[in-house]
């Protein structure tokens, strides 16, 4: 292993800087060559490849982003896509891999590795959606934007006296609603894993609203019903004034928080780690606070657990 390559894929997301900042000094300090490829899948097939050193990463720890740019690209599913990634690895002398992104990139990644080439998977999306990890890269960070978003609507809506629908992101995850939703207090959380029924959502804000309640926040997570169209059926519901907020992209940006500027970090040398020792076709992780990795093929099988305890919990709470 002499020279390594490293990129971002799929949607970006706050760390995502910080994971290529421990890359590459990390591969540095152990000797090794770092070429960054830019515009993930669809930059490599194209050569768009940078020498990278020391000081092409120097403050960039807290800048939300990614300085490689990020891209989706078709043709990289296709066979005759991944044999001209091969060749245009062979051709710069890559030796192995590293891929910053979600669970598409990482299929991806692992199709390239069946060409022999080592590659790592680096999870960095807020969704916090990739099975084999307590948290992804980024995640944190959303979930804080969203408490700040939420916090500044409550101001707001208690002061027309109105119900506030905050739309968040999350594809198919309700982790990001979940989280927010209990540091921020809502009144209620509506997510993809959780069947929920909107005349019980009414019950809630009617009887709030008889016991002198003035105010209501609910989250709801993107990948559940429409927001405005539940907006609309609790309206004609409850006859209460309802507003929708849809964050949208908002969650991916900003400088990343501690937590996610420090996870990157411990992952990024975690997965330079595993190319020295020779290892390839693995995911990057945390488990209890701890960093391993799992073969690429069993952490794409892994079914995503969502916290029922945690949900319960923002149940009882927001009484």
């Amino acid at each position: 292993m002499k020279t390594i390559g490293v990129l971002t894929s799929g949607g970006d997301a706050p760390g995502m800087n910080a994971a290529i900042r421990a890359v590459v000094r990390t591969a540095i300090y152990n000797k090794l060559r770092v070429l960054g490829v830019k515009r993930g899948y669809n930059g490599l097939l194209r050569g768009e490849i940078v020498e990278m050193d020391v000081a092409s990463v120097g403050e960039i720890i807290h800048r939300g982003g990614t300085i490689l740019h990020t891209a989706r690209c078709e043709e990289f599913k296709t066979e005759e896509g991944l044999k001209k990634a091969y060749n245009i690895i062979k051709i710069f002398g890559i030796d192995g891999i590293i891929v910053i992104g979600g669970d598409g990139s990482f299929r991806g990644a692992r199709d390239l590795s069946k060409f022999g080439v080592p590659v790592i998977g680096i999870p960095g999306t807020i969704d916090n959606d990739i099975a084999c990890t307590d948290f992804t890269i980024g995640f944190d960070t959303a979930v804080n934007t969203v408490l700040d978003a939420l916090n500044k609507i409550r101001d707001t809506v208690t002061s027309h006296e109105r119900v506030n629908i905050i739309e968040v992101m999350g594809r198919r995850a309700g982790d990001i609603a979940l989280y927010a939703g209990l540091s921020g207090g809502a009144d209620d959380i509506i997510v993809p894993e959780i069947p929920f029924n909107v005349d019980n959502i009414c019950r809630i804000l009617i009887e709030g609203k008889n016991r002198g309640k003035v105010s209501y926040i609910l989250i709801v997570a993107e990948g559940t019903k429409n927001s405005f169209q539940l907006a609309k059926e609790i309206e004609e519901k409850t006859g209460l004034e309802v507003r929708v907020t849809v964050l949208g992209h908002i969650q991916r940006g900003g400088s990343p928080t501690a937590a996610d500027r420090i996870l990157a970090s411990r992952m990024g040398a975690h997965a330079v780690r595993l190319l020295l020792d020779g290892k390839g076709n693995r995911v990057v992780a945390i488990r209890g606070n701890q960093i391993v990795d799992y073969d690429m093929d069993e952490a794409l099988s892994m079914k995503r657990d969502f916290d029922h305890e945690m949900y319960e919990l923002a149940k009882i709470l927001s009484i």
